[in-house]
Order: structure tokens, then C-alpha cells, then sequence
């Protein structure tokens, strides 16, 4: 069924195309209440970048058995949880695109774009303007339950997909730093 999702999983990003998260840049210039939340995403879009990189169809297709979700329905709830992250800054929500007709390339660099917008979109707000955020536009339901609900569950899965890519034998990349938020050399 991946290979019917994922035409075109082996397609390389060019240059042109560099990917978002490939490091954390620098420390915000406070700790400001929307930069905090927006070095949370860039730690998220960070993790995301490298749990993905590299993914090959067999780990894509990796369950832990047979009524578990495989690696690839977890990156399609990945990016439903980014389009949330990135809706509650938002002024309009983002449309969410049918990741049925997505192949990996494209639902990856969707993730991380999204990451990124919502990132750009919390940086430099004060605790008022936060206070302000709801989980959409529109919406009565408060910015905390994406703290505990979208954002930390994505984390969540983003390690549940190192873990997969383990188990299937493609092992993350051990110059990955998640606490510096850049590779070591």
C-alpha cells in the first residue's frame, strides 16, 4: 500500500530546494513568552528533519506488528499536528492538503514548512499576544492545549519515528545534536 502513497519517495531535495530545520538558528534575543514557544517548534522541526532524512520505503512500511500504525501513518499525523502548531498563529488556517496524493518528499518538506511558518508566526510575541492565540482562528479552545496536546504529541512521534527507522535497520545519524540543535562535526 506505501508504494501505491509514495510514487516518488526516492526523489532527492536539489539545492534549490534546502529543507527548513536542517539546524536550529540562533538564540532568540529574550525569553519573551512567543519566543520560547517558537525555539519549542524549531526543537520540533529540528528533530523532524533529521528522524526523516533518509527514510527508505522499508522503514516508511515499518510496524511493530500487525495492528500497529506503520512509520508513514505517523508522519501523516505529524503533519496534521504542523497544520495545527502553524493554525493557531495564523490569521486564516492553512489548508490541509490530501496526503494521499502527497509522496514522502512533499509531505515532508509540507511539515517542516508548516513548522517554520508557525515558528516565524510565535517569535516575538509577549505573554498578552499568546494569551490572545486559540488553536484556530476562530476557535474558543486555548493556545495551552496546543502546548500539551499538538505540540508535545508531535515530539512524541517524531521520537516514535527514530525508534521505527532503528528497528528497521536505518539508524538516525549519530552527528545528530538535539541539544545544541546542530550536528556535531
Amino acid at each position: 500500500m506505501i508504494g501505491l502513497l509514495l510514487p516518488c519517495w526516492s526523489m532527492a531535495q536539489t539545492a534549490s530546494e534546502e529543507l527548513p530545520y536542517r539546524e536550529i538558528g540562533e538564540y532568540p534575543e529574550d525569553y519573551r513568552a512567543g519566543n520560547v514557544v517558537a525555539r519549542m517548534v524549531d526543537g520540533l522541526g529540528y528533530r523532524y528533519y533529521w528522524a526523516t532524512e533518509g527514510l527508505r520505503p522499508v522503514d516508511l512500511d515499518y510496524k511493530i506488528d500487525e495492528t500497529s500504525r506503520s512509520a508513514w501513518f505517523t508522519l501523516e499525523h505529524i503533519y496534521g499536528l504542523s497544520l495545527s502548531v502553524a493554525n493557531a498563529v495564523a490569521e486564516a488556517p492553512r489548508q490541509r492538503e490530501s496526503t494521499k496524493e502527497l509522496d514522502f518528499s512533499a509531505l515532508r518538506r509540507l511539515t517542516l514548512e508548516n513548522l517554520q511558518v508557525a515558528s516565524e508566526g510565535y517569535r516575538g510575541r509577549d505573554a498578552e499576544k499568546m494569551g490572545q492565540l486559540t488553536l484556530r482562528p476562530g476557535s474558543d479552545i486555548p493556545f495551552w492545549h496546543i502546548l500539551n496536546g499538538q505540540l508535545s504529541d508531535a515530539i512524541y512521534h517524531v521520537g516514535q519515528i527514530v525508534s521505527y527507522r532503528r528497528a528497521s535497520g536505518n539508524p538516525l545519524d549519530p552527528k545528530v545534536n538535539v541539544f545544541m540543535g546542530k550536528n556535531n562535526d
